[in-house]
């Protein structure tokens, strides 16, 4: 059960609320627990939502299985993404509710200036059509919201997101989108090495490989954010505006 091997189709002997268990052995487990990775950021008064690369691109246009969604583009995550929809329109919503800023970081049309050595290690990106570039419909941006087109992994990188996000006086970030072992992960690393708390709502990201899933989203949560569901991100949220109602 505890090797890092073990498939997701395994059923486990008892059900836990993280989405890496089953597949991080307990022996990693222990010493994580025992150096006292274990502590949680929590969220500020002025949050922020990164939703990252929701592209067709990334989903395919239809839910499918994954080698057929690749079929179509070779950087899509097929059902994979698509399980992550329904939750981001309930993180949407209340973020809209409640005023709070969302942000769409984007993968930019590449070209043969600008594709990088991903472009090289995946030579298909170069290929890819303008629809495959649009946002999925289901979770595209409201016309005053803020698109940034990056050609890195990282929504900061080469971008002016922090400037915005200091300008905003944002202080915490619920990072989503895909994918996690890769953009979400980069964008994760350097909100927090920026000085801003993350909070990660698993069933909002995604990845094409969900060993990789797993394994990043464990990584994340014991060293840079703190990684939780749905459900517990939407009560940080109204935490986070009620905080902001009273001006704590």
């Amino acid at each position: 059960m505890n090797s890092i091997m073990q498939t997701f189709d395994d059923e486990p002997a008892h059900r836990t609320l993280h989405p890496w268990d089953g597949v991080i052995p307990d022996a990693d487990l222990a010493a994580f627990d025992a150096a006292g990775f274990d502590g949680r950021s929590g969220t500020g008064q002025r949050p922020a939502l990164l939703v990252i690369d929701m592209q067709y691109r990334s989903f395919g246009e239809t839910p499918r299985p994954l080698l057929d969604a690749i079929a179509e583009y070779p950087t899509s995550c097929g059902e994979y993404a698509w399980s992550c929809v329904p939750h981001m329109v309930r993180l949407l919503a209340a973020f809209r509710r409640n005023r709070f800023p969302v942000i769409f970081p984007h993968v930019a049309p590449k070209g043969v200036h600008d594709a990088g050595r991903f472009g090289d290690k995946v030579p298909g990106i170069m290929d890819i059509d303008r629809r495959g570039y649009d946002f999925v419909e289901e979770v595209a941006p409201a016309a005053a919201e803020l698109r940034i087109p990056k050609y890195h992994a990282s929504a900061f990188f080469g971008t002016a997101l922090t400037s915005y996000l200091i300008d905003q006086r944002i202080d915490t970030l619920f990072v989503t989108g895909g994918t996690t072992s890769g953009c979400v992960r980069a964008s994760v690393v350097d909100a927090s090495s920026l000085g801003f708390k993350v909070v990660v709502p698993h069933e909002c990201v995604f990845d094409r490989s969900r060993i990789s899933h797993a394994v990043n989203l464990f990584d994340m949560h014991k060293k840079y954010a703190d990684v939780v569901d749905t459900d517990h991100a939407l009560a940080l949220l109204s935490e986070a505006n009620a905080l902001a109602q009273r001006g704590v």
